[in-house]
């Protein structure tokens, strides 16, 4: 080590067997690690994990982000927050979350307002609804899907400018014609 008042250089291969006091304390530091106070801030970031073990039987709801890796039956709520069902996990329930992650077994309703992503190893065994689904290959996915936006109806669609119709009008194909585009029956 390194010492003003020697003059010379530290040896990076030299190891100090000193005790070393920093120069501003003259109280000897703490040994070990800062204890941690029972107050210590939580990370917003932090999910709430059900792990391989937990067996659940009823409703779970909440506002921050779950991972499930263990067994849950009945219904899930987790409407805006991002819910995973972990590759050790069986969920016999209906579940409604912003984004829905399926790694595991899955038998019920996925309802996903944003996003429900399906990857290979998952088994799901249920109607799927969501704005957006990704399914990863080797997934095994029974039950039917709807994915997008719904249309808007007709009558809540803006009124569109309004063409003049006997400007458009095609003209009639004579009998035996067919139109450009038109299938016709029985040909090959």
């Amino acid at each position: 080590m390194w010492r003003k008042e020697d003059g010379r250089q530290p040896n990076p291969n030299e190891i100090s067997t000193g005790p070393v006091t920093p120069a501003t304390s003259s109280a000897p530091a703490a040994p070990g690690p800062k204890p941690i106070s029972p107050s210590a801030p939580v990370s917003p970031n932090a999910v709430a994990c059900l792990s391989q073990g937990i067996r659940i039987k009823g409703e779970i709801t909440g506002g921050e982000d779950l991972f499930i890796d263990g067994t849950v039956e009945g219904k899930v709520n987790f409407q805006n927050s991002v819910l995973t069902i972990g590759p050790n996990a069986t969920v016999k329930a209906d579940i409604i979350a912003r984004e829905i992650v399926v790694r595991g077994r899955v038998q019920g309703k996925l309802d996903g307002s944003d996003r429900v992503q399906i990857w290979g190893s998952a088994r799901v065994h249920g109607d799927i609804h969501a704005d957006r689904v990704s399914i990863e290959e080797g997934a095994e996915i029974h039950g039917k899907m709807e994915a997008g936006k719904a249309p808007a109806r007709i009558a809540e669609m803006p009124a569109s400018k309004k063409t003049d119709n006997s400007k458009s009008k095609l003209a009639e194909p004579e009998a035996g014609q067919s139109t450009p585009g038109a299938a016709v029956a029985g040909a090959d």
